[in-house]
């Protein structure tokens, strides 16, 4: 079986500089990001676990090809 988790933008370490300034007021980029994404918020690294825990269990042992978003909705909304 192949399937993909497909993140968002989920803050961490590595990213937050570009999408949050020091006083924790999104940056330029943030703005742009946060506005089109309809659950208005980044995500956290541990909101995949339940996709990524699901997708190795029993439960989807018939799912192949699927590509899981896990981006609060930025890809079903970005181009609108």
């Amino acid at each position: 079986r192949v399937n993909a988790i497909a993140p968002g933008f989920l803050l961490t370490d590595q990213n937050r500089y570009l999408l949050e300034n020091e006083d924790g007021s999104p940056t330029p980029r943030g703005e742009k990001v946060l506005a089109k994404t309809p659950m208005a918020r980044y995500g956290e690294p541990e909101e995949m676990a339940g996709a990524v825990i699901w997708l190795c269990s029993d439960a989807a042992s018939f799912v192949n090809g699927a590509i899981i978003p896990i981006d609060g909705g930025f890809s079903a909304y970005w181009g609108v």
